[in-house]
């Protein structure tokens, strides 16, 4: 009865769910689940995951996989499942260990939504913004200059960033613009691939090469020729695997692990990293000979600490975004949660930007305005410890001819302008906005 129960609401669910075994074998499929793919119940049962949905993230970044390897969860992962009826639908991912009684791991559990059900948030995220990459600094636009300038080329691209800067939304962007935008895009995390693995998955193998290899099986950058691979933390590679990557760089050529035979690829790499390269090097964790190959085209992603003025415009963006997917009308954000937002340093930075506004957006409830109460305590609590008591000058006392002056005296630093005249970060920012005041670098 309590099974059946289970199962019920389970089946109530919008979004699609399935759990897997650990050996990855469908074991749970729910009505939602039926409804966006298109297979029956019965149809995938006791079948492999990947065999049913031949997603482009199976075999290099399989969600199931990272969390029964460490343990952590998976959120918002975006991917494609395969349907019934041969066609492809977009979805995100969320993914999350099965435990039995004992707290041992017996399988894994994922949900996925249907991205088709919200077309308005294509529109939402492209309008006003970069391809769907959002900010007014000056640091985000000589990035979107960049990217356009690069557009007709074909070298490497070394994208560097804190975690959740939006690296990957950087390298989505170029490839998008780039001449090889009708190719193959290939991405790897090369952080959730075990290394004993990473050499079959990048260039392949042939039967019998090692104990699991049953058939031959090409590899990423074999599946990439003439377009583009995308190499996700790879500083997380092993320093023979490096050696690899450099030589298909230098060279183009590569071998399928246990063959021969030398095969050539063009391919044009995309690499990502949030560490600092040249500690990196230093350290001896990263060649560099392979820095200077990927570190053609550099592109160095801000923090959102350093360009706060784009927290506004992030405001916006996500309002509409959970109204949306919520069904809601929150269209605005009080003066003081604003505050807090803006005076933030936001280690997880847009990532943990977006977490906060959904959790602030879901609590607020009977007002179309978030309200300082309703955003995550760790946020308040590190704000008011860290609030320093001081006087504030009254931005009336000062004219916008004497405040643009102190501006270009600053170098448009607004964060350096504002501690100076002894204001809140959103004060002036408003003051400016207010007074059509905006830097024309």
């Amino acid at each position: 009865m309590e099974t059946l129960y289970q199962n019920n609401i389970l089946d109530s669910l919008a979004e699609g769910l399935f759990s897997v075994d650990k050996n990855f074998k469908i074991q749970y499929y729910n009505r939602a689940a039926e409804v966006i793919t298109g297979f029956k119940k019965e149809e995938v049962i006791g079948q492999y995951c990947k065999k049913i949905f031949r997603s482009d993230i199976c075999e290099s970044l399989c969600p199931i996989a990272k969390v029964l390897i460490d343990g952590s969860d998976v959120f918002d992962l975006e991917c494609k499942y395969f349907c019934a009826g041969s066609n492809t639908i977009p979805v995100k991912v969320n993914a999350t260990v099965l435990r039995n009684n004992n707290n041992e791991p017996i399988g894994g559990v994922i949900s996925f939504r249907d991205l088709r059900s919200f077309p308005e948030l294509d529109k939402c995220w492209a309008a006003k913004n970069f391809h769907g990459m959002i900010g007014h600094s000056k640091s985000m636009m000589e990035i979107y200059e960049l990217i356009s300038e690069i557009s007709d080329s074909s070298a490497s691209v070394l994208i560097q960033g804190e975690t959740g800067t939006g690296k990957e939304l950087i390298a989505d962007t170029i490839q998008r613009l780039s001449r090889r935008k009708g190719q193959k895009y290939v991405k790897v995390n090369c952080s959730v691939l075990p290394e004993q693995l990473m050499a079959s998955e990048l260039f392949g193998h042939i039967k019998g090469a090692f104990t699991d290899a049953v058939n031959d099986r090409i590899g990423r950058f074999e599946l990439a020729d003439r377009g583009t691979i995308f190499l996700d933390e790879i500083t997380e590679m092993s320093p023979r695997m490096q050696t690899q990557i450099l030589r298909v760089i230098q060279e183009g050529t590569f071998e399928r692990l246990g063959e021969s035979i030398t095969r050539k690829t063009d391919v044009r790499i995309i690499a990502a990293t949030n560490l600092n390269m040249q500690e990196a090097i230093a350290s001896g964790r990263f060649r560099e000979d392979l820095y200077f190959r990927l570190n053609v085209i550099p592109v160095k992603v801000p923090p959102l600490r350093k360009r706060r003025e784009d927290i506004p415009y992030f405001v916006s963006h996500f309002l509409k975004k959970f109204n949306h997917l919520y069904s809601k009308n929150i269209t605005d954000i009080d003066p003081d949660a604003l505050d807090l937002l803006m005076d933030y340093d936001w280690p997880g930075n847009v990532r943990e930007f977006e977490n906060a506004i959904e959790y602030a957006f879901i609590r607020t409830k009977l007002r179309n305005s978030i309200g300082k109460c309703s955003l995550p305590s760790d946020i308040k609590n590190k704000i008011e410890t860290e609030c320093r008591k001081i006087k504030p000058l009254f931005l009336k006392e000062i004219t916008p001819h004497e405040l643009v002056e102190l501006l270009e005296t600053n170098k448009w630093n607004q964060t350096l302008v504002a501690k100076k005249l002894n204001i809140n970060r959103t004060t002036l920012w408003r003051y400016l906005k207010k007074n059509n005041i905006f830097s024309d670098n």
